[in-house]
């Protein structure tokens, strides 16, 4: 990786990608440090450092602390990421959609992306009215913003706007900078926050409300956990493939064996980052309107055994969903078929594409229960252990894998641009 990041440096396009990145990202940083007008603030802070380990400690994490800070990127990416959910969705559902994201090419991939921008100003609305009215319920509106219209009106619209730039920071990071611009967003909210969960850490181990030997084991599990994503995101099974020799003119092409790679995990971190907004949709709804305790915190909290079940499934969904949408049988099968291409013991056509359908849905689901395992596991270990939900393991599990995914997505896309250009061609 550190050696991909310096040949990068030297290349002075990508040099200018990567200052650009950062650049992107600091200014994105420099705004969750800009509070909201009419917010006391430290009232704010003082109610959520008890909700580590519930939904509104899970948007914290993915904000970057922008929401226990009520900055103006307090929203983050939830809005963009719950309107790509629905907008993709209904390419499904509905065919005219589905008509113009894959018939109309370049063009129609841009009237769905105008699409998605406007849902994420409206879901930005919905949640920032949803912010207000939580701060409302629970007094930490400055005294003169109490039953001020104009107040409710300026904190909205500034959660709102601040989404939409935030949709707006990752489109440029993903068009001139090094790409994956919403994961690189995403990316730095959650590094963001690591320092201070160390630091609680340290804390809690000197006063002595966490034990020392707990804290090295949750280290050597998230040693383990990087590992595992490390070695299954390299994973993928390879169908061998024949070509039959063909004659034109003089010359004979063809006959040579090669194979179909088709990654394990070829959804990458997206299932788990769909399923976190679907799944805190029915907490984040009773957070902002006040009812966080009782049935509300037993069935949703974010290490219950209800949410724990229910992200297990939403995730075997979005990586069946992500990899019907990436990988399409039929269209592979019928290529191998173009070009003389066959898999050994199928044939051609139909019996070809049923072969990679039954192999397609065999990684899926092991990719899935993977991503579920990594995911799940450490929201269960916080449920039946005290000592660990104060260290925030259930957000960590899915917070590693979104880390280390997106590194590896980054590297991955550097390495494929400095072998663009260091390609030698025939003449050199």
């Amino acid at each position: 990786m550190l050696q991909t990041l310096r040949n990068a440096w030297k290349i002075e396009e990508l040099r200018k990608k990567i200052l650009f990145t950062l650049l992107i990202i600091l200014l994105y940083r420099l705004g969750n440090a800009i509070p909201v007008p009419y917010v006391n603030v430290a009232a704010l802070q003082a109610y959520f450092s008890s909700l580590q380990n519930t939904v509104l400690g899970l948007l914290n994490v993915m904000s970057g602390g922008a929401f226990s800070n009520a900055t103006i990127f307090a929203l983050s990416i939830q809005p963009y990421i719950n309107a790509s959910i629905i907008i993709q969705l209904l390419c499904i559902a509905i065919p005219a959609l589905e008509r113009m994201s894959k018939d109309e090419g370049e063009e129609g991939r841009k009237k769905i992306a105008s699409i998605t921008r406007y849902a994420t100003v409206a879901i930005g609305l919905l949640q920032g009215f949803g912010f207000y009215m939580l701060i409302k319920n629970y007094g930490i509106l400055e005294p003169e913003a109490v039953g001020n219209v104009w107040a409710a009106i300026v904190i909205v619209l500034t959660f709102t706007s601040g989404s939409a730039l935030i949709m707006w920071l990752g489109e440029q990071i993903t068009e001139f900078g090094i790409g994956n611009g919403i994961s690189m967003i995403l990316f730095a909210s959650i590094i963001s926050r690591f320092p201070t969960a160390i630091f609680t850490s340290i804390r809690n181990i000197a006063n002595g409300s966490l034990r020392w030997w707990v804290a090295v084991l949750m280290f050597l599990g998230a040693i383990a956990i990087i590992v595992l994503i490390v070695f299954v995101n390299d994973a993928e099974r390879r169908i061998p493939v024949q070509y039959a020799k063909r004659v034109v003119g003089r010359k004979m092409y063809g006959g040579q064996s090669t194979h179909l790679p088709m990654k394990v995990n070829m959804s990458g971190v997206m299932p788990i980052i769909f399923a976190q907004s679907i799944a805190s949709v029915p907490a984040t709804i009773a957070a902002f309107t006040g009812k966080t305790d009782g049935w509300v915190s037993t069935w949703f909290g974010t290490n219950s055994i209800p949410y724990a079940i229910a992200y297990l499934l939403l995730i075997i969904f979005f990586a069946y969903f992500y990899s019907t949408i990436q990988f399409n049988p039929v269209e592979v099968a019928n290529n191998l078929k173009k070009n003389g291409g066959y898999i050994p013991g199928f044939r051609p056509g139909k019996p070809t594409s049923e072969f990679i359908q039954k192999v397609l849905n065999k990684i899926t689901l092991f990719g899935a229960i993977y991503l579920g395992i990594i995911a799940v596991v450490p929201i269960l270990i916080a449920h039946f252990s005290k000592e660990s939900s104060l260290t925030g393991v259930s957000l960590g599990g899915t917070s590693i894998i979104i880390v280390v995914g997106v590194a590896l997505e980054t590297i991955r896309a550097l390495e494929a641009q400095l072998l663009m250009r260091n390609y030698k061609g025939f003449l050199d």
